[in-house]
């Protein structure tokens, strides 16, 4: 979100109060139906966001020419990107009104490369345990075939909004 006092649904506009009020799997379904705009980032690195389950969302990407390195496969902050996305969505699915949870960390392991002929990728986000302030989760991102090509963990901070 932007520093705007308000946030893009596709019939108006919603405040931050009233946003802030949802649970974190109602701003998620929002999400993943088109209902409420996803922030600029998801233009940056497109992706399609499937209906969510608390605790774990998964998302639809194709990895596109432009990210790729010199070594003409998929860029890491891609990879990297759409773990921490996934992970945190699924953190988010978890969370009570007037919460929010940044991430404190994120790791991943490339096992295998991803190229622009990868096709669509499956990014998985899964919360492994959530505590009063810290959510632990991890993150896969498979081909079609369920060939796993990264594997991510994160932690995400429970923290109360200030209105």
């Amino acid at each position: 979100m932007t520093g705007s006092s308000s946030v893009a649904f596709r019939n108006g506009q919603v405040s931050a109060p009233e946003l802030m009020a949802c649970t974190g799997l109602e701003v998620v379904s929002r999400l993943a139906d088109g209902t409420l705009s996803p922030p600029s980032m998801a233009e940056t690195l497109p992706f399609t966001l499937l209906p969510p389950e608390e605790g774990r969302i998964e998302l639809q990407a194709i990895p596109e020419a432009r990210c790729c390195n010199l070594t003409n496969t998929i860029h890491g902050g891609w990879a990297m990107t759409m773990l921490d996305t996934a992970m945190s969505l699924a953190a988010q699915t978890t969370l009570a009104p007037g919460e929010t949870c940044p991430s404190l960390e994120t790791t991943a392991k490339f096992i295998r490369p991803i190229s622009i002929h990868s096709g669509v990728m499956h990014v998985t986000g899964q919360v492994i345990a959530r505590g009063r302030t810290i959510i632990t989760l991890e993150g896969r991102i498979e081909n079609a075939d369920g060939k796993i090509h990264v594997h991510g963990t994160s932690s995400c901070m429970i923290v109360p909004c200030k209105a």
